[in-house]
Parts: structure tokens; sequence; C-alpha cells
């Protein structure tokens, strides 16, 4: 059986996650950070761990049911250039939780989720003003959370539905948005920023 590979697990329940991985990947060593808010002290944790080297492979399992702005750049480049015998996996129970720069580094596996994904039904090829000014105003009150989602919805919209190769500044949009979010900025004006971004591009 080939060893399990690095990913992000999407599921609600992340201590039992935790624990089956604990199980499931015996006799290699599993270290867990796992945390109610994902912070830079935790990543800097996992970073000096991850540099500690390893003669077989070492896991290092990351769970959170929110992971910070500042956290998550702080591992991209452990990420993307993982020191030898390293390999993570990050269990969230949302992919929104996570910068899209986050996700492109790792495969992403569904596990069990408690709850209905958002949708987003714009073709985001063909979109135009119209259709950018109709969805504000049908979520002209949404929550932080719900934009969130929205956010997702329309990433996965584009890269899955839609198939659309985003450009280096359509990808920092999206981290920038989640960054807006974060910072309390009106929900209404990060999904037209994001939404913008599309039509400049068409």
């Amino acid at each position: 059986m080939s060893p399990t590979k690095g990913h992000i697990l999407i599921s609600t329940d992340i201590q039992k996650e935790f624990d089956k991985f604990q199980v499931k990947l015996q006799p290699n060593r599993v270290i867990g950070f796992v945390e109610d808010v994902f912070k830079l002290e935790h990543a800097k944790a996992v970073v000096a761990e991850a540099y500690i080297s390893e003669s077989q492979t070492k896991y290092l399992i990351l769970g959170s049911k929110s992971f910070g702005i500042e956290a998550q750049n702080s591992l991209l480049k452990v990420l993307e250039e993982p020191p030898r015998n390293i390999e993570f996996i990050i269990i969230s129970p949302t992919k929104s939780n996570l910068l899209p720069t986050v996700r492109s580094r790792l495969p992403i596996i569904k596990g069990d989720i408690s709850h209905e994904s958002v949708e987003f039904d714009i073709n985001l090829s063909k979109i135009e003003y119209g259709d950018i000014f109709a969805f504000l105003k049908s979520n002209a009150r949404i929550s932080k959370p719900d934009a969130k989602e929205l956010v997702e919805a329309i990433y996965h919209r584009a890269t899955v539905v839609d198939m659309l190769i985003l450009n280096e500044s359509q990808l920092n949009n999206f981290d920038k948005a989640y960054r807006l979010l974060e910072l309390n900025s009106r929900p209404q004006s990060v999904l037209a920023f994001i939404l913008m971004g599309f039509i400049h591009a068409s």
C-alpha cells in the first residue's frame, strides 16, 4: 500500500479525523497541531517541526475551524517545498477557510461535511456588468460568513465549472477578498471586487 501523501481534508469533525490519522499512519510519527483558531504562533511551531530531519516520513497534521491569514501566509514556502520526509495534512471544515494560494499547494479531499455548500450560478467567462449588479442587489445584506462561502463558490465556479485558468491578478484578488473579509470590510464590496476581475479579464 502506498504511503499517504500530503493533502487538505475538508471535514467538520476535525478531532475525529485527526484520531483516525494517528491510527492509520502508524508506525510513522504523527504530530498534531489541532487548535480552535490556527494562529501565527502555531504556524511557526509547524515550520520549526518541519525542519527537524527524519529518516522516515513524518506527518504534520494542522486542524482548525479557523485559519488566520498571517498563519497561512507563513506556511506557503514550507508547503511548496517541504523538507525531505515531511508530509502535511490540513483539516478544515470548509475550503473557504483557506487561501487559494494554500489550496494550490495540496490536493483537496472531502471527508464528513455536515452542511450543504453554497452555489454560484453565473457563467464567469461571459459575465457582464448587469449580472454583477443583479447579484449584488440580491446579496445586499449578506453576512461575513456567508460572503466567505460565496467567495469560495465563485472560486469553484471559475476553476471547476467554467474551467477558467485564473491569472495571477485574479488569484491575488481571491486572497485579498479573504483578507478584506477578515478585516470586516463590507461583504458586498468584496464580492463586487472579485467579480469585476472577471469583467476586465474577458
